[in-house]
């Protein structure tokens, strides 16, 4: 992808000109950060005041929820975020969720077992949806031969997609996510292939393209679909409780551990074998885009890791050579591709959602007036 911009990093977190679009001041600084402290920051309360918000919607979720066997649902992979925003949800605030995971065929042993000891030591039920391998892969193997960056598209539509669906046929109203400003803050370019939101022209249009079967059962919700009928006519709501309690990333590792024997990870996202091969070897070396550098700038303005470990780590993979070697081999055959075929996708030419059919000026349309109306308060390109 051509950025003919001069590097340029930012002084006080790590966002660097790989985002085409990051403006620089006069001291270095970027609009990461002004944004945090002008638009995160203000909005953002962990105290008695997020405390007593939080109770006050646990009450009305109680309310709402009476007589039903779950009163909210909340999706489940494994990983930090969601896993915390399970034990906020029943020992916090004292709900009745569903736990809800969408199983795309990627799942690391320890976040199975995570999930596991969860469940079990929260005492709550754990519904698995399976999606059907075949269209996965089919899904999986056509984005790769588009040429996109956004290779884990196919991951997160079949757990958005599945679980909203699942809340829509059961009637349940609340949907409480694990999305949060405390490592979150810093939100991913969509050059990056952070797209926002589930386009189903894209993913068709890609799919036209490269799949080879139609997709029969896989679970595609367009966003306006999901913003506009779900949310407005259905009154569906999603929560994110985490904004509204104290989440260090450290400390809530070690609760979750104490408590429940919780695992931590490596890194973000590791709890998929496919996403943690996607953003530590094929997103880095093929595009030269490092999501770890939102995470990174994310912790850094949340006051969790200092710029100095943040560069530190960037300055090398996340995983070993031999291991990135290993994971590629793994992701080829999981695929039914041979090396040599992984590898030629590899080396295709980049392409970006501007070569597809889509909605995206639509979708920004959307971001620009939630970010208008205070709904989103993160970054927006």
């Amino acid at each position: 992808m051509e950025n003919n911009r001069p590097y340029q990093i930012c002084t006080k977190t790590i966002m660097d000109t790989t985002d085409p679009n990051i403006v620089f001041d006069e001291n270095g600084i970027s609009d990461y950060y002004h944004n945090y402290h002008q638009s995160i920051v203000p909005n953002w309360h962990t105290d008695k005041a997020g405390y007593d918000e939080l109770m006050k919607i646990a009450e009305k979720i109680k309310a709402e929820g009476k007589g039903k066997d779950f009163d909210c649902i909340i999706g489940l992979s494994g990983g930090l975020d969601s896993s915390y925003t399970a034990y906020v949800a029943k020992e916090i605030m004292g709900v009745r969720p569903l736990l809800f995971h969408v199983d795309a065929g990627w799942n690391t042993d320890k976040a199975v077992g995570n999930i596991e000891k969860l469940c079990k030591g929260l005492g709550l039920e754990l519904f698995t949806e399976v999606i059907n391998w075949e269209e996965m892969k089919d899904l999986q193997v056509a984005y790769l031969k588009s040429g996109v960056p956004g290779q884990d598209a196919p991951q997160d539509i079949a757990f958005f997609s599945g679980m909203y669906k699942f809340a829509r046929k059961h009637k349940i109203k609340y949907v409480l996510t694990g999305g949060n400003f405390s490592t979150e803050c810093c939100k991913e370019p969509p050059e990056w292939g952070a797209y926002p939101g589930i386009d189903k022209w894209l993913v068709m249009d890609i799919y036209k393209k490269f799949g080879n079967n139609k997709l029969k059962t896989f679970p595609i919700l367009d966003i306006l679909e999901y913003k506009v009928f779900y949310q407005v006519f259905l009154g569906m709501t999603v929560f994110k409780p985490l904004n509204l309690v104290p989440f260090i990333k450290a400390d809530a590792e070690n609760l979750l551990f104490e408590k429940y024997g919780w695992e931590k990870f490596q890194h973000k996202h590791h709890e998929s074998r496919f996403t943690r091969f996607y953003e530590d070897y094929w997103l880095p070396k093929r595009f030269g885009f490092e999501k770890r550098r939102a995470h990174f700038s994310s912790l850094i303005l949340t006051g969790q890791m200092s710029r100095e470990q943040a560069l530190d780590r960037i300055s090398r993979p996340e995983l070993d050579e031999q291991t990135l070697k290993n994971e590629f081999e793994y992701v080829a055959h999981k695929l039914d591709l041979t090396v040599d075929q992984l590898q030629a996708m590899f080396e295709l030419p980049i392409t970006t959602f501007k070569d597809y059919r889509n909605k995206r000026q639509v979708i920004n349309f959307g971001a620009k007036i939630l970010t208008a109306l205070k709904i989103e308060n993160r970054l927006m390109r």
